[in-house]
């Protein structure tokens, strides 16, 4: 009877120490219905992501025939080291001081490709240094095509970490005039990125649900590689390392489930040189970088249109803060491509201040994306200067052709505490929701915007929630 007893007890002491716990995650609510906690589920989320460790071998370069000029080629080199380290059940890839030329890298389980200080990795310009072809994404849509510079396919257990620099060498001659763009060098009459052997091919592919392996790009055509990509990795570490000069967008876990991203500087001003994209990824935290980009800072993703539709896989559980966002399209960003939707961001702790910051946090997306955004919690962001609007939200984004389909986005759920924002822009809050799908139960607490030129612009949207709000001297 003692021991049945016993049994019953622990049985009811555990569920009750379960349900405490989950009551203690669960968001209360003031009688207004904002928000007062909702970042137990991030610390939760942190706790439970995996750092990947290594065995205490090392294995450097140079005794694989590295040779640090900044002109030899040290692919095969990298190359020698990471698959004896790989063989060795796993260790560090030492890459010491110097500058060191390569090609595509490509990063093997149980590998961690350390920087030493006053290491310099620069990438090669030439594009056939990124074949073969690899199954890699653009845009949110698969294909085959370059080598991302350092890319890793279904690994487990990796890192690049240090205190050196990645200088993917991309510039007004080499990558970026692909854009099409004057600005970055491109010249009239060359080929692009728009034209119809590239992106709108790569469209079509996408709705005709092509195989990937028969979507060939690479030689020929003009679509950039990304510079880290994660394909399918799980427990992925990048830390402390100085990024320079993208071909495209520069940190992309795409498919991978538990990443951080932790004390990274990122400065590339090339087109589509978003900082960190996160897309169908899961459980990831973006922790003490400093983002100086072309575009957007942080952009949370989830394919394009059909791609996006047929993979559906949703970005969740992501933990931004502690970051400094200068320069780029948006802070933190959930879109453009987001047609398998985003979930459960979490922001705190981040400065974000110049002149050519566009805004502090954007959801975008359209009727051919659609896909849905909930459950983002924004709070202790200090704001400098923005040229268009602390918070967007707009269903109506367009870039290329038409952007309007059948595929209504859903955005709920955004709620924004203590901020404060010297140089608003143009607008405190800009909201532009559709009468078909409101954007629902946005909530504002604890925030003071100066120097805005028009207090709100608000469309489509159920009533904002304020508390305590001030915008230029008004209460909200």
């Amino acid at each position: 009877m003692k021991k049945i007893f016993k049994t019953n007890f622990r049985i009811l002491f555990s569920l009750l120490l379960l349900s405490t716990f989950l009551f203690s995650c669960k968001t209360t609510v003031t009688d207004k219905g904002i928000p007062t906690d909702n970042f137990a589920a991030a610390d939760l989320i942190i706790k439970n992501i995996v750092v990947p460790k290594f065995q205490n071998k090392t294995f450097s370069i140079l005794d694989y025939g590295a040779v640090a000029d900044g002109t030899t080629d040290n692919t095969a080199a990298i190359k020698n080291a990471i698959e004896s380290c790989n063989a060795a059940g796993g260790g560090k890839v030492i890459i010491p001081e110097g500058r060191f030329l390569t090609g595509a890298i490509y990063l093997k389980s149980n590998v961690n490709l350390h920087l030493e200080d006053g290491a310099v990795v620069l990438f090669s310009t030439d594009t056939k240094d990124y074949l073969p072809l690899v199954h890699t994404s653009y845009e949110g849509q698969e294909l085959m095509n370059y080598s991302p510079l350092i890319y890793s396919y279904y690994e487990k257990n990796i890192a690049i970490t240090g205190t050196g620099t990645f200088d993917g060498q991309a510039s007004n001659t080499k990558w970026w005039n692909w854009v099409g763009k004057e600005e970055y060098g491109y010249i009239e009459g060359e080929p692009k990125q728009g034209d119809d052997h590239n992106l709108p091919r790569l469209w079509a592919f996408s709705d005709e649900n092509k195989p990937v392996e028969e979507r060939v790009f690479g030689e020929g055509y003009q679509l950039r590689p990304q510079f880290i990509q994660p394909f399918g990795c799980e427990n992925v570490l990048i830390e402390g390392v100085t990024i320079l000069n993208a071909p495209f967008w520069v940190i992309h876990p795409i498919k991978s489930n538990n990443v951080t991203v932790d004390g990274v500087t990122i400065n590339s001003h090339g087109p589509n040189n978003d900082g960190c994209d996160p897309e169908y990824a899961k459980n990831v935290h973006i922790t003490n970088c400093t983002f100086d980009t072309g575009d957007d800072c942080i952009a949370i993703k989830s394919g394009r249109n059909n791609d996006g539709r047929v993979v559906n896989i949703p970005s969740e559980n992501i933990v931004v803060e502690n970051c400094d966002m200068k320069d780029g399209h948006g802070g933190v960003v959930m879109g453009s491509e987001i047609s398998a939707g985003v979930r459960n961001v979490y922001v705190r702790n981040c400065k974000m201040d110049s002149p050519e910051l566009d805004r502090a946090i954007r959801i975008k997306t359209n009727s051919l994306r659609g896909g849905f955004v909930e459950n983002v919690f924004v709070k202790d962001i200090q704001v400098g200067k923005v040229k268009e609007a602390m918070l967007r939200i707009n269903a109506y984004y367009g870039t290329y052709a038409n952007q309007e389909g059948n595929f209504i986005p859903s955005i709920k759920n955004i709620h924004l505490e203590n901020i404060t924002v010297e140089d608003g822009g143009k607008y405190g809050v800009l909201i532009k929701g559709r009468p078909e799908s409101l954007v629902k139960n946005v909530t504002l607490k604890n925030i003071t915007i100066k120097n805005a030129e028009t207090d709100l612009s608000v469309e489509n949207s159920e009533p904002l929630k304020f508390e305590n709000v001030t915008i230029n001297g008004k209460k909200y």
